[in-house]
């Protein structure tokens, strides 16, 4: 994290400072440029060291990244509009502030654009929201008079480097001690279909810094002296050393006088621009993009300071367990829940969220719960990011994942992979096991799937039609008359009449399947009984099909 003294010595280095005389000093290897004469034309061209805070307003798109991973012929994440969007970034105290309308309803009110959607928390009850960092703490308000709310740490570290990773804000982080900036040329042919034909080749400068102590920044600066480009990674539970960038077209950067000049047009990618799946097998890549061509350079008013007695956020892994029947137990405590299901030899998992930490404290717990016996299968209920963060904890511990054959190549591929994990190694970066493309991996269900020690039955069954998410499997327990399910119904909120899409394929799956449930067990919030579920979603007297 930034601290209070490098922000200052940020202001007290002079602008010669990015000339990183001692880079300039040594010999330079082929291929390598010295970084200090390419920093300060990049600095001149938009006089990033007069610049000290600015205001951007306008409207734009958050993607919603994870949410799901779309074959679509877009190939993206689903988008919100953000109306009315106001960005504040103030580099001397290294920190920043986007608030915005948007429809209410439809998000957890956590929840800014691309990663960090978090189900199992309170839902975006009003339009006007608000989100900030400063100092290392970041936080939220749902509508003008709303609590304010720590976001995950790890969130609020992404918020933090992102005050940074902006034309003005990287020329600043390249001046702070340890940025031990070092550049490369290259001829850059330009992006297909954004580009057009481009048979002319640019010739441009990639200088990289390092960012917070941690994170290797790079921009793409070209002929013009402008930052085109501004890239990094930043570790995913899902997808590992995550591709985030943001771009700026030259037309884009806005005079504000006094030799200072501001991008009006920002877009912003979470994962790569790779629609023909070349690389990835998950497409998603647009997180943000917005006009924001109304700037305000250097009135900088009051400070973005954190809320007196923010309290801290939630520990995920957090564990409290139930026993719902004999050898079946709800492992909670935190916004996502896991079940674990006794077999005479061996145990069964259903779903696997958020991240390592919190499948390792889960494990931990279910071998408490069933000493002696191997955690055999994970039951993987659907693809969305936040219920997937620990498939590779799983498959490292030897489990083989029981997924719906949908979800195959994106878990195959991009998930549960050999690509080493560099900026936040797992367990299996550091020791990957040989099972991954040797062994007994993943058990796929197309409709149904049945597992039973003779006793126990464990029945697994495809959930059509769904607006959510395609691949979705839910689990059900004849014996115990449970029913395990994810997102179709969730309960740490009040459910209301007038049932949501989940809630009705629900439904209609349990009558066509003729299955007799007593309780629907969650992986957001407790268990509930079917007879409250029908009063509370008004489905009680429903005899006809539900949309």
């Amino acid at each position: 994290m930034l601290r209070n003294s490098l922000i200052t010595a940020l202001f007290v280095l002079s602008s010669a400072a990015c000339a990183s005389p001692g880079a300039a000093a040594q010999s330079l290897q082929p291929g390598y440029v010295d970084p200090a004469p390419v920093l300060e034309a990049a600095t001149r061209a938009i006089g990033a060291d007069r610049i000290k805070c600015v205001t951007v307003k306008g409207n734009g798109i958050g993607g919603r990244v994870g949410q799901e991973r779309y074959v679509r012929p877009e190939g993206d994440w689903p988008r919100d509009r953000l109306e009315n969007f106001v960005r504040t970034i103030d580099w001397r105290e290294g920190a920043m502030s986007d608030e915005f309308d948007r429809t209410p309803g439809m998000t957890p009110a956590s929840y800014k654009y691309g990663m960090g959607w978090l189900g199992g928390t309170p839902t975006q009850k009003n339009l006007r929201q608000f989100f900030a960092v400063s100092q290392g703490q970041a936080w939220h308000r749902d509508g003008p008079t709303g609590i304010p709310e720590p976001v995950s740490p790890e969130i609020a570290e992404f918020w933090e480097l992102d005050v940074w990773l902006n034309p003005v804000g990287f020329l600043k982080a390249a001046a702070l001690p340890g940025a031990n900036p070092i550049a490369a040329w290259r001829w850059e042919l330009g992006e297909s279909g954004r580009d057009g034909p481009t048979t002319s080749p640019e010739r441009v400068s990639v200088v990289s810094i390092e960012v917070m102590g941690r994170y290797r920044v790079n921009a793409t600066i070209n002929e013009r002296n402008l930052i085109q480009r501004i890239h990094t990674r930043f570790p995913h539970p899902v997808l590992g050393d995550l591709n985030i960038e943001h771009e700026f077209s030259d037309d884009a950067y806005a005079d504000l006088g006094n030799g200072m000049r501001f991008p009006t047009h920002w877009h912003h990618h979470q994962g790569y621009d790779d629609n023909f799946n070349v690389q990835t097998i998950a497409s998603g890549h647009n997180a943000f993009d917005a006009y924001l061509d109304n700037i305000t350079v250097n009135q900088c008013g009051d400070k973005i300071v954190a809320p007196l007695g923010l309290k801290s956020q939630q520990d995920p892994a957090r564990i409290v367990t139930q026993q719902l029947a004999t050898g079946v137990f709800l492992i909670g405590g935190s916004t996502h829940n896991s079940v674990a299901i006794e077999l005479k030899d061996h145990v069964v998992i259903v779903e696997a969220p958020l991240n390592e930490a919190r499948s390792l404290a889960v494990i931990n717990e279910t071998m408490r719960l069933f000493p002696g016996k191997q955690i055999r299968f994970l039951i993987n209920t659907h693809q969305h990011f936040d219920h997937i963060g620990g498939l590779r904890t799983y498959a490292h511990i030897g489990a083989t994942i029981i997924t719906h054959a949908r979800n195959f190549a994106f878990y195959n591929r991009d998930v549960v992979n050999y690509i080493p994990r560099m900026t936040e190694p797992d367990l299996v970066s550091i020791m990957p096991p040989t099972e991954l493309t040797e062994g007994y991996s993943y058990e796929l269900v197309r409709e149904n799937y049945v597992l039973t020690d003779g006793e126990r039955i464990i029945r697994i069954n495809y959930v059509q039609p769904l607006e959510l998410v395609e691949g979705m499997l839910m689990v059900y327990l004849p014996n115990e008359k449970l029913l395990i399910q994810a997102d179709l119904v969730n309960t740490h909120e009040p459910l209301v009449p007038g049932p949501s899409n989940g809630e009705s394929v629900l439904f209609n799956m349990v009558r066509t399947l003729n299955y007799q449930v007593d309780q629907i067990v969650p992986i957001h919030g407790m268990p509930i009984a079917w007879s409250t579920f029908l009063a509370d979603t008004g489905l009680e007297n429903t005899s006809a099909g539900v949309r």
